[in-house]
């Protein structure tokens, strides 16, 4: 298989051939159907010319022609009986179509450059045959010749066509060289870009890239770099997810295990037991919610088509969640402040449930007792947002950029007394990505938090 930069090179110089062809064509093209009849007339009335001087200065015709043969012309004189004369360097070919030598004896006056045919690959301003002439009669010593003339190209452009050969000859060197340094310069950070794929295959994301360049090929670079860089975070946070499921698992599964072996003694009190057991059930559960948001996320992120999206009642629905959570509320003395509107989405109402308990459950989980907690709703440029505002302690700002990863946890001494996993955000996150809406939080330390959710209204 040819490289890209030969491949490149080949193409180059077939259009510079293919080129070349095509404009010598429509030059031969130009010539027959414009110049020719123009140069046909020229010399036809430069042959008068010399008829007309032949018969006004009938004794100085020879030295005549020859003078004009040296100016850059082909005059081929004869009377058709033998007498031929060439002033001048001679023709190349000197046959004519049968009877028009004689119709120029007869007084006719031959166009045969305006009647010379016409040839794809043959200019006729270049072929030095008496049929590619212009023939006049001339009376000359009492006797009728037949004068046919044409310009000598040798002498006429003789260093002009050495001149031009020299101009193309070089300019077609300079453009193959041209041509392989602009391909060069084309190819190589393409081939840099295969190299990093390379690297990017052996688990290697540390590719530096020239994205200076202003064109498409500094932009493919700029955003290989971005892709790169994506991928390494990627891959980061593969490596951290893992372990973190790991640990999460490890922890309630190394509790059971404590104290399934403590539970063996049998001389343990029941009501030491009874503890332990519930510290079981509970571990167990943990790990049940777990395994089911870890499957729910899996889900969202490799079946995007698995909403089951109809329309429901938004209002009915987050009154649904708050009755759900009312125990909470009155255990902790919140107040609670509802803003809905009746307005129906579109969306998966079991997926977007579990976004409104999570936001719920959040903001009664780190408001201090006696706070508030505020859920309101309203239609916006064709999004219907959804509002959870808490007085809570609020989150700290170099938190906030991260609240949304897996596993991330902002207070992480307090996440073993609310048995979070870490991955409620995110799982509400991906649920709105997947309904092409958004969420946002903001968040004042010691005044409280608001999550912000735009989804598309009917």
């Amino acid at each position: 298989m040819k490289s890209l930069y030969v491949r490149m090179c080949l193409i180059f110089c077939s259009v510079i051939l293919v080129s070349s062809v095509l404009g010598f064509l429509v030059s031969n093209v130009h010539y027959h159907t414009k110049l020719k009849p123009l140069n046909d007339a020229k010399l036809t009335q430069m042959a008068l010319q010399l008829k007309g001087f032949n018969e006004s200065h009938p004794e100085s015709i020879e030295a005549y022609l020859q003078s004009v043969a040296s100016l850059g012309y082909k005059i081929y004189l004869s009377n058709g009986k033998g007498d031929e004369r060439f002033f001048g360097r001679p023709f190349s070919k000197v046959e004519l179509i049968e009877g028009e030598f004689q119709k120029v004896l007869d007084g006719q006056i031959y166009h045969g450059v305006g009647d010379f045919p016409n040839e794809a690959f043959i200019t006729g301003f270049f072929d030095n045959q008496l049929r590619n002439s212009i023939g006049v009669p001339l009376d000359m010593n009492g006797e009728r010749y037949a004068l046919f003339m044409r310009p000598d190209v040798e002498v006429q452009f003789g260093e002009l066509r050495i001149f031009i050969a020299m101009l193309i000859g070089v300019t077609l060197l300079f453009c193959l060289g041209f041509v392989l340094i602009t391909a060069l310069h084309i190819v190589r950070p393409i081939t840099r870009l295969t190299g990093a794929t390379k690297k990017i295959v052996k688990g290697s994301y540390d590719i530096k890239l020239n994205t200076s360049r202003r064109d498409e090929i500094g932009q493919l670079a700029s955003h290989f770099m971005t892709m790169s860089q994506e991928l390494e975070r990627t891959n980061r946070a593969r490596q951290e997810f893992v372990a973190n499921v790991s640990h999460e698992i490890e922890s309630p599964l190394t509790s059971i295990q404590g104290f399934a072996n403590t539970l063996k003694d049998s001389s343990l009190p029941e009501d030491q037991q009874e503890h332990y057991l519930s510290i079981i059930e509970e571990e167990c559960r943990r790990l049940s919610l777990l395994s089911k948001q870890l499957l729910t996320l899996s889900s969202l992120d490799y079946d995007h088509k698995s909403l089951q999206v109809k329309s429901f009642d938004l209002r009915s629905q987050l009154r649904q969640v708050v009755q759900i959570m009312e125990w909470k509320l009155t255990d902790k003395q919140l107040a609670l402040r509802l803003r809905l509107p009746d307005v129906s989405i579109q969306g998966d109402a079991d997926l977007l449930y579990q976004v409104w308990m999570n936001l719920i459950s959040n903001a009664i989980k780190h408001t201090p007792e006696g706070g508030t907690i505020t859920i309101s709703a309203n239609i916006d440029s064709g999004n219907c947002v959804i509002t959870v505002s808490d007085t809570g302690e609020g989150i700290h700002a170099e938190d906030l950029p991260m609240i949304f990863d897996r596993f991330y946890k902002v207070d992480r001494a307090r996440t073993r007394e609310t048995h979070s996993t870490g991955l409620g955000l995110s799982i509400a996150q991906k649920i709105i990505h997947s309904h092409k809406g958004t969420i946002e939080v903001s968040s004042i330390i010691g005044e409280g938090t608001t999550f912000k959710v735009s989804v598309p209204y009917l």
